[in-house]
């Protein structure tokens, strides 16, 4: 997943990108206002932004308004010193999905952005369609080319973040994160053992290639598929 970090405190900055390269997110940082604005304004392929509120040449809440005004629905955790009530309601107010006052715990931190990526994930509840490959989550169901496609459970939550987040790497810890709950006890092929018989039944029988694996980072919908 990818997440950008907007947080003109240098070493505060690092240690974040640091903490979610190692959860498995790719970040990206910038240190002022103005360059978050651009940057989640023209890339949609961010799947949370964390604000800072009192970035140098546009503060947060400024950012989290103009982005809404134009229709960018990222979600937003906002990070700040500010401890009054007023203020919290201020950054809601403007478009902050969440908010999280300094000085923070690290887990708190990805445990929310975790839930904004899942409440994001979910919020179309209507069915996903890549090419010729549907995905509905609300009746579970698993459609390529007209022929329905039967899933176990596992398999079908793995295929729906896959489809959600089509054309972009979702990693193992992602995964893990979202399918399993974050259990970690599991063995370390599950995942492996899931994309094969995924791959089985959505590939095989029609000689496409749809899930891409990114060695050593996680895997892909492919928005193309070849045959």
């Amino acid at each position: 997943m990818r997440v950008l970090v907007a947080e003109d405190e240098v070493r505060l900055a690092d240690l974040l990108a640091q903490s979610l390269t190692e959860a498995g997110w790719r970040a990206d940082v910038v240190h002022d206002g103005r360059s978050a604005y651009d940057l989640l304004l023209v890339d949609a392929g961010y799947d949370v932004a964390l604000l800072d509120w009192m970035l140098p040449g546009m503060d947060g809440v400024s950012v989290a308004r103009r982005l809404r005004g134009f229709g960018v629905t990222t979600p937003i955790l906002m990070l700040t010193a500010r401890g009054d009530v007023r203020d919290r309601i201020d950054g809601l107010d403007a478009g902050a999905d969440d908010y999280l006052a300094k000085p923070f715990d690290l887990d708190e931190l990805l445990a929310r952005l975790r839930a904004l990526f899942r409440r994001s994930s979910q919020a179309g509840e209507g069915p996903v369609q890549v090419g010729d490959l549907v995905v509905d989550p609300v009746s579970r169901r698993v459609f390529r080319r007209g022929v329905e496609i039967t899933l176990s459970a596992r398999e079908f939550d793995i295929l729906h973040l896959l489809a959600v987040h089509a054309g972009r790497v979702v990693t193992r810890l992602a995964i893990l994160d979202e399918v399993w709950d974050g259990e970690t006890d599991i063995r370390s092929n599950v995942i492996d053992v899931h994309l094969a018989a995924i791959r089985a039944k959505i590939d095989k029988p029609y000689g496409t290639d749809t899930i891409t694996t990114m060695r050593g980072v996680g895997y892909r919908l492919e928005t193309t598929v070849g045959g």
